[in-house]
């Protein structure tokens, strides 16, 4: 073993104490995964062996083949989620996320019930599946009522499905969506929840296209209740937002990426190009490649 003298020992102590010091020493390895909502034409078998081999670490359920109900996804029925296991397994690649159609902002009745009850079904699946998180969300905020009231009737949802997935490990996702886009709004609804069980997708864009508030501003309110990221780009046309491959748009992506690395943030950077939605869109197998590579320069 070499020795060091005196000085050599002082000057490696001082690197290291930087280092330590920055918390860059400390900061998360960056870990990307994709929505499926991006290859609708894909069986799960394709969608695995495409992240296996195309530097992706997780994938996102958001439907198989066209199938947005989970509960009709053959690799989800209760006789295949074995063998399904066992492939997620021999891939070493997680599902990070189920993303549900469960959305939070309808009045008491029977629409919300089926929600709510959706919600709890894809808990009860992720558990089973060992995945960390559903995704439900608002959108268009009814006119009817005022904004207050319907924010304390998603608040409620949200403590709702809390208390349904006690035990599971499994934590319920309000997507930044609909109208529910404003760092106030998100905070209102958020501090009226128990933080056990519960948390926030900030979809970058969803937000920044409609509120125009920079990352700086929105982050901080919101910074402890993220847990998953939504990234995707684009450009306007007049009022009209197109998609573009990442990096080619015009969204704050790099700046609010590069602030939840500076702080930490240890969750994944989930691609979510609608081409379920938006047909006319590129193909999953360009729009995909590229998005680790152009991630880490951001990161870097």
């Amino acid at each position: 073993m070499r020795k060091i003298n005196r000085r050599q020992f002082i000057q490696q102590s001082s690197i290291i104490s930087a280092a330590l010091t920055s918390g860059n020493f400390f900061q998360a390895k960056p870990k990307f995964s994709f929505s499926t909502l991006g290859c609708p034409d894909w069986t799960f078998e394709k969608i695995l062996d495409f992240a296996t081999t195309n530097n992706f670490n997780g994938i996102e359920i958001r439907g198989i083949l066209r199938e947005t109900d989970i509960n009709k996804i053959p690799a989800f029925s209760p006789s295949n989620l074995a063998a399904t296991n066992r492939m997620l397994t021999d891939k070493a690649i997680p599902i990070v996320n189920l993303g549900s159609s469960a959305a939070l902002h309808h009045p008491a009745g029977e629409t919300r019930t089926k929600h709510l009850d959706e919600a709890k079904q894809y808990i009860d699946l992720a558990s089973k599946l060992s995945c960390p998180f559903i995704r439900v969300f608002p959108n268009n905020l009814p006119k009817d009522d005022s904004k207050i009231k319907v924010l304390d009737l998603i608040a409620e949802g949200l403590t709702v499905l809390s208390n349904y997935a006690n035990g599971s490990k499994v934590r319920v996702l309000m997507e930044t969506h609909g109208d529910l886009l404003r760092k106030d709004d998100l905070s209102y609804v958020m501090k009226r929840v128990p933080e056990k069980n519960t948390g926030l997708i900030w979809d970058i864009m969803n937000a920044w296209s409609i509120t125009k508030e920079d990352p700086a501003l929105i982050y901080p309110p919101i910074s402890k209740y993220i847990y998953h990221v939504h990234v995707k780009d684009g450009v306007f046309d007049g009022d009209k937002l197109k998609y573009t491959l990442l990096g080619k748009g015009v969204a704050p992506i790099k700046d609010a990426v590069q602030l939840l690395h500076k702080n930490n943030y240890s969750g994944y950077y989930s691609f979510e190009w609608e081409k379920l939605w938006h047909p006319e869109i590129a193909e999953p197998e360009l729009a995909f490649p590229p998005y680790p590579a152009v991630m880490k320069t951001y990161l870097s």
